[in-house]
Formats: C-alpha cells, sequence, structure tokens
C-alpha cells in the first residue's frame, strides 16, 4: 500500500480506503469516487413513506370539493387523519417543492438602467449632470444651526459642499451654483428635486425661478425629479450620507467655521482621489470672463421635469395638469419644456428598457415673459 501510494502521489490513508471500498468486489464495480463528506442526507429528513403520504393527500385534496390542495390544506388533512409526527407547514410545503409537486413563482431580476438614463446624453456619457441638493438639520452642539448645499457630478464625481448659517434661501442656492460653476466649469444639466428653493414657489402657474435662469443662462438644461423615485436621485443622496459620515460625524466641531475647514480639506482629498474618473467624463464648459447674470432677461432654452403620471394618464407641471397618455399610467414620464417653440414633449421612461423612449405626445403651452421680483 505504502509503494502504491508513493506511485501515485497520495496518502497511505487514501489508499486504504480504497482498498476497504473495494473489498469484495470486482475492480471495475467498485466505487473508487470521492464522495462528499458527512451522510447522504440530512439525519433529520421526513422519511419516504411520510413524503408520499404527503404526495398522495395533496392528490386527493386537488380532486376534493374545496379545490384546496396547499401546504396548509394539507398539513389540516394529515391532523385529521391522525397521522402520527405530521410535519409542520414549512415543512410540508419544501417536500412539495422537493418533488416539483408546486409551482412557485419566482421574482425576475432586471438589470439597473445605467446612470442618467431618463436623460439619453446623460445615459450614453455624451454630456455632464450635476445632482443638487440641501441638507437641513445640522447644528453645532450649544450653538448654531447651518445647512449645506451639495453637489457632485455623476460621471466625474466632482463634488462639492457649501455652508450657510442659519439656513439656505434662494439666493443663496444661486451664489453657490454660480461659485461652484466657476470654479469647475458648467455641465450640460444640472438636476434638482421639486425643493421651492430650486423651482420657485408652487402657488403660482409658469413660474420660472432665480435658479432656473441662472441655468437657462449659461446654456445648462434644469432637470426637476420628484424626491422620492428609486435611483434618480442616487448620486446625491449618497454623497450626502457619505459627507454626514466621514466628516459630520467623525468629529467634534465647535463653530461652522471648524465644519467648514475640515469639509474643505475632505473634499480636496476626495476630488484628487476622483481625479482619474473625471478626465474620463464628459468635459465641461467654462464660464465666459464677461458673463452677468440677468434675471430680466427672457429665458431661452429647455426646462425638463421628470413627472409620475397618475390613474387618467395625466403629469402635473407648472402648476398645471397636461394629458399625456390615458393607456401609460402611473409610470414616469420626461416632460420637455421648449421655451422657444411653446411646446412641450412627453416622453415614456422605463427603468426595464431604459433604451426605448418613445414620444408619447406634444402640447402647446407659452410661458410669457413677466417682470421678474427679486
Amino acid at each position: 500500500m505504502r509503494s502504491v501510494a508513493r506511485r501515485h502521489g497520495v496518502d497511505l490513508a487514501t489508499v486504504i480506503r480504497w482498498v476497504r471500498r473495494a473489498e469484495g468486489q470486482r475492480l471495475d464495480r467498485a466505487d473508487l469516487g470521492d464522495r462528499r463528506p458527512g451522510r447522504r442526507s440530512a439525519i433529520n429528513r421526513t422519511g419516504p413513506e411520510l413524503e408520499e403520504r404527503v404526495l398522495v393527500v395533496r392528490d386527493e385534496l386537488k380532486q376534493g370539493v374545496l379545490g384546496e390542495y396547499g401546504a396548509r390544506a394539507i398539513h389540516d388533512e394529515l391532523i385529521r387523519q391522525q397521522v402520527p409526527a405530521v410535519p409542520t407547514i414549512r415543512t410540508i410545503g419544501r417536500i412539495l417543492a422537493r418533488w416539483d409537486a408546486v409551482q412557485r413563482g419566482r421574482r425576475k431580476r432586471w438589470p439597473a438602467p445605467p446612470p442618467g438614463w431618463h436623460l439619453p446624453a446623460v445615459g450614453h456619457r455624451r454630456a455632464e449632470l450635476d445632482s443638487i441638493d440641501v441638507v437641513e438639520g445640522l447644528a453645532i452642539k450649544d450653538g448654531p444651526a447651518f445647512e449645506l448645499l451639495t453637489v457632485v457630478s455623476l460621471h466625474g464625481g466632482l463634488a462639492g459642499v457649501y455652508l450657510s448659517q442659519p439656513s439656505y434661501r434662494a439666493p443663496h442656492v444661486l451664489t453657490a451654483c454660480l461659485a461652484h460653476w466657476q470654479a469647475h466649469g458648467c455641465p450640460e444639466f444640472a438636476q434638482f428635486d421639486n425643493d421651492s428653493r430650486f423651482q420657485g414657489p408652487h402657488s403660482h402657474h409658469n413660474v420660472l425661478s432665480r435658479v432656473m435662469r441662472l441655468c437657462l443662462g449659461l446654456g445648462v438644461t434644469p432637470v426637476f425629479v420628484p424626491p422620492h423615485e428609486f435611483g434618480l436621485q442616487a448620486a446625491i443622496e449618497h454623497f450626502n450620507g457619505l459627507w454626514q459620515r466621514k466628516v459630520w460625524q467623525r468629529f467634534g466641531f465647535l463653530s461652522v467655521d471648524a465644519v467648514a475647514e475640515h469639509s474643505a480639506r475632505y473634499l480636496a482629498a476626495r476630488n484628487a482621489q476622483q481625479a482619474q474618473r473625471r478626465e474620463a467624463a464628459p468635459a465641461r464648459r467654462p464660464i465666459p470672463a464677461d458673463w452677468r447674470l440677468d434675471l430680466q432677461r427672457r429665458p431661452i432654452g429647455q426646462i425638463i421635469f421628470i413627472r409620475r403620471t397618475d390613474s387618467q394618464g395625466t403629469a402635473e407641471l407648472l402648476g398645471y395638469r397636461f394629458q399625456v397618455d390615458r393607456h401609460w399610467l402611473f409610470r414616469l414620464v420626461r416632460c420637455t419644456v421648449d421655451l422657444q417653440q411653446h411646446r412641450i414633449d412627453f416622453h415614456a421612461l422605463s427603468r426595464r428598457q431604459p433604451a426605448c423612449q418613445p414620444l408619447l405626445g406634444q402640447a402647446f403651452h407659452e410661458i410669457l415673459n413677466r417682470h421678474f421680483h427679486e
């Protein structure tokens, strides 16, 4: 046995195990293959007789008057027949599944759409998108409260954090966005939620807020998405949580200036870490040196609203409700407002088919150029 073990490069115990396994058998009939460790069957597995009884009872109940032959009905019938050691309902369900006696619907998991899929140019990485949000509810212990305006680019990962004390208002948002784009350049799209600081007051119709006018004046298309739609705000929400974990929750701060100082160091390190990713992202446009913001100038360009239709196939934007498609109910739709053509285009959006965004309809809608009250 030792010579055989040396010849085949195995342990002596292996040869002994093979000899014992083939003892009394012809070598061509002996099972010399490796076996899985442990018992051939689970020690607590239900016996074959009881499993067969479960299947027989299922067939009987299936032909019965009630037509109920699930695991609970089988369990109750076994108890009624006074079968000893009746298995539990969960065990009966496993027995039925083991013998393919039940059809279990499995959830089909669709692949996630690419980032920025709701905007074709962003989804195909031809354009950059900046997600912008406001973080509220921050306060120094026994000190002042403050808020953050956070910015992060979808493809490049370029981040920015701007503090305001005590809270952000629309003019502060405009100043922070302008400062960020002057430092890093403008993207093709800027995405916000439906906060009135971004979109303007919701009590009036056809409101073009100062943030909209800033974006349109710089050639940036503003995009407004619902705050609770899954995935559309994932980039900025992830960054908000990351900043709070890595900066706000790790250290104790005595003043807002200390928070701003540490946040600036964190952003410098993070943006340096994302340099390679930023180089592969779509290019950003610098702001011309002679550009000036004129809130009274008539806006030109497009504004995009991501909305979900209701039970009538309508979507609400700009204070009005528009008929989109009576067959496209409770579904996402991209509403593109063309300020020059006075037209709204409605495109269907589906996460299962992100590349298919057909035009559902159009609506004529003119926004008059009114005096902007600052």
